[in-house]
Order: C-alpha cells, then sequence, then structure tokens
C-alpha cells in the first residue's frame, strides 16, 4: 500500500489519483476495496477520498500543495548562497579551505539572518548540488621510509594470523 514509487512528492500525480478513484467509484461497479487495490493506497483512503468529494465535490480533492514547513531561504537566497560558498571559506574569514556544515550553518546565519541546525544544512548542501569531500593532502612531516619499514618488519608481527588447522 502507500504511494508507488515516484508518487510521493508529485502533489499533481496525487491529485489525479484522487480524481482517478472517484471515477472509479462513480462509473464503475466497483467498491472502495478493489478502487484501493487498482491504485495501491488502503481503502480507508478511497472512503475519505469519498467522503471529502461527498463534501465539497472536485475541489475538495484538489492538491493541497507543498506539505511540510516553507523553506527559510528563497531561490535567490539560495543563489546567493551558492555563491559564496563557491568563493571558498578562506575568502570569507574562516582559518582553512574547508566546508563544515557548522560553518556553512554559521554563514547562512550571518548572511541571511536564518538559523539552521547543522545537520540540516548538509540538506541544503545536498540540494545545491554539494557533496562530502576529503582533503587528499598528505602530512609534510610523512616519513615514507619509515612507513616502508613498520610494513615491512612491524605489521607482520603484529598481524593476527589465522589459526592452524584442527585449532579450536
Amino acid at each position: 500500500m502507500g504511494n508507488p514509487a515516484g508518487v510521493k512528492r508529485d502533489f499533481v500525480a496525487l491529485e489525479k489519483r484522487r480524481l482517478e478513484a472517484i471515477n472509479l467509484l462513480g462509473k464503475s461497479d466497483l467498491n472502495q476495496a478493489e478502487v484501493a487495490r487498482r491504485l495501491h493506497v488502503c481503502r480507508q483512503t478511497v472512503s475519505r477520498w469519498a467522503d471529502e468529494f461527498r463534501a465539497g465535490g472536485r475541489e475538495a480533492l484538489k492538491k493541497a500543495g507543498r506539505a511540510g514547513r516553507r523553506p527559510e531561504l528563497s531561490e535567490a537566497d539560495r543563489e546567493r548562497l551558492q555563491e559564496l560558498l563557491v568563493q571558498g571559506p578562506e575568502k570569507l574569514g574562516y582559518e582553512t579551505p574547508l566546508w563544515t556544515c557548522a560553518r556553512v550553518a554559521h554563514l547562512i546565519d550571518n548572511e541571511f539572518g536564518v538559523e539552521y541546525h547543522p545537520g540540516h544544512v548538509w540538506k541544503i548542501l545536498d540540494d545545491l548540488g554539494w557533496s562530502c569531500q576529503r582533503p587528499v593532502g598528505r602530512a609534510r612531516e610523512r616519513n615514507e621510509e619509515a612507513i616502508r619499514r613498520w610494513r615491512r618488519v612491524e605489521w607482520p608481527a603484529i598481524k593476527k594470523k589465522p589459526k592452524p588447522k584442527g585449532a579450536r
């Protein structure tokens, strides 16, 4: 049951499905249970749609619009945020060249006066097409010869060895 794949947030498709249910109920001898099976929803959902239709007609089944709270950043704000992110954190006064969710939340608060939890900032960054990146730099103090020696000598000594056959 529930929404078929791809219908979850498509409000036009959801409205179309509600109207299709009413059409199936009115133009055929199908009962609510059969309509529910055909549309992959619960029988109670079809019953609720039928009640709403009887109370308010087709207008009662029209799309309600976006679910949930309205975003606090407008499209123009998001475009401006994208421009700021592209400039890089150092140009905006941060010490290192890495964006963190906490830094982006701080930037949004300073620039747009909107407070977001750093955990939610990740969703905004994802919507803007940004992804998690890790620096590939290596420590300057890195000693390649010491690493090779450790892998050759010390690692085999501490590496877990398989138990002999038949051992418990």
